[in-house]
């Protein structure tokens, strides 16, 4: 590896140019990423019908909650992984790799476990009804087979695109992409597996790229490696890469919280097809903010990394770079849906003839519009989140994701279907949207104008 691609070059190469190398592959993948979710709806919708459609959206708390502790593991090693490396401790960095298998396996394989005990007394939690059980079943018991694999997966592939491998790390993406898309051809309109198809495509598409990485870090030629007497719990390291990634785990166990309170409300106000509604304008908007979180990752080596040499102009400078260029793809996102949202929707559900579809379409049609009202601040909110993430701040990190999620979203979810039934969930998204910004620019004022003040004694991990 030249000077120029190892982790080294972040603390001297231009801003605009680090953040092109790492963002730009981490965007590709993270939109790869939403691509994956959607191509799934896609062909269930397509190929296995409506109801299939609100089936898959009742898996959401369930996969968010899984992902929750994925993100914890992979978010956190990756930050704590970038400041060592900016301290020049490579020994301390390759300690972390061989806990970030570890972790993943562990959490992986109790989450699976309890997963399969308690699996439709779950569902039927989540808002699932007697039509829509067995499709959710069905997809979820075979996701929770392969959780330990989604969890090395995305653990590894942190460590791979902050090591200097940016490139491969999207790579990775693009090929489980391109194989989960193919096998969902295969398992749904060949082998006619239903939504079983599209479960057994995702995993299989995880797996192939974990054998990649398993690949690179037993390689000689890797920054970092898997060595002899790296495979051993650390108390230390545990308790940093948890601390730092309770915030990203917050944020997904808020999210699984606030999916399932919005699947109940809609299955009470507007029934099975607003569950499913609800689950299409999820996956569209996701498409933007997968962008947003990419930008993002691409931002986290660099100020990690000049976060830990005390660089801290180039911290803030990358920082409102990558604020920039997030705005811009929440607007991008806003404008999109809200002068073509049927044509959006029909890419999930095409007209056949039947109430269910075309209510289907309608209600998603309508909760695209409403829901992203708000969207343009989103990208603000979700890098400053991040942006604390990085630097080690995780309390702030969580206090922006909770706030929005607990504290904003909830209660509004309570309150505004009373009196305008289905659109009351439209709506309360946005308003906690706008809320939770406010709160995230008055963290960052606080925080920018610490590090101005008092830079040296801001590094505490």
């Amino acid at each position: 590896m030249s000077i120029q691609d190892s982790p080294l070059s972040l603390g001297t190469d231009s801003l605009g140019k680090l953040l092109k190398r790492y963002a730009m592959p981490a965007i590709i993948a993270q939109v790869s990423s939403s691509l994956y979710n959607i191509m799934d709806s896609i062909f269930i919708g397509q190929g296995v019908g409506p109801l299939a459609i609100s089936g898959l959206a009742l898996t959401m708390p369930m996969m968010n909650l899984g992902a929750a502790f994925g993100a914890m593991v992979g978010a956190g090693s990756a930050a704590i992984t970038s400041i060592r490396l900016g301290q020049g401790n490579k020994q301390a960095a390759e300690q972390i790799l061989g806990n970030v298998v570890l972790l993943n396996v562990a959490m992986g394989l109790i989450f699976t476990l309890l997963g399969l005990i308690f699996i439709d007394d779950l569902l039927y939690f989540f808002g699932a009804s007697t039509q829509t059980i067995g499709y959710a079943r069905d997809y979820m018991q075979i996701i929770l087979y392969g959780n330990v694999v989604t969890h090395l997966y995305l653990g590894l592939n942190c460590i791979v695109r902050v090591t200097g491998y940016p490139q491969k790390a999207m790579a990775m993406m693009l090929i489980s992409i391109a194989v989960n898309g193919t096998l969902d051809a295969l398992f749904i309109f060949g082998f006619k597996w239903g939504i079983a198809g599209s479960a057994w495509a995702t995993v299989i598409a995880q797996l192939v790229p974990l054998i990649i990485q398993i690949v690179h870090f037993s390689s000689p030629s890797s920054f970092l490696r898997f060595r002899h007497g790296i495979f051993r719990f650390r108390w230390e390291i545990i308790k940093n890469i948890i601390g730092i990634g309770m915030a990203p785990f917050a944020i997904h166990v808020c999210a699984c919280v606030v999916v399932i309170v919005v699947n109940n409300v809609l299955q009470e106000y507007g029934g099975d097809t607003a569950i499913g509604a609800y689950g299409i304008v999820n996956r569209v908007a996701f498409i933007f903010t997968m962008i947003v979180l990419g930008l993002t990752q691409g931002m986290q080596p660099i100020i990690g990394y000049n976060y830990g040499a005390r660089k801290y102009d180039r911290v803030s400078k990358t920082l409102y770079m990558t604020i920039g260029w997030a705005t811009l793809t929440t607007v991008v996102g806003f404008i999109v849906c809200e002068l073509f949202p049927y044509e959006v929707v029909r890419i999930f559900v095409s007209e056949d003839g039947t109430g269910n579809a075309t209510t289907l379409i309608e209600q998603s049609a309508r909760g695209l519009r409403l829901i992203l009202l708000a969207f343009p601040i989103v990208g603000f909110s979700i890098v400053v989140g991040n942006f604390f993430q990085c630097i080690g701040k995780a309390k702030r990190a969580i206090i922006i994701s909770v706030s929005r999620q607990m504290l904003f979203i909830v209660p509004l979810l309570y309150t505004l279907p009373q009196h305008l039934g289905v659109d009351g969930v439209w709506y309360a998204i946005p308003l906690a949207d706008a809320l939770a910004a406010l709160l995230a620019a008055a963290l960052l004022a606080y925080q920018l104008r610490k590090l101005r003040k008092n830079p040296s004694k801001e590094i505490s991990i």
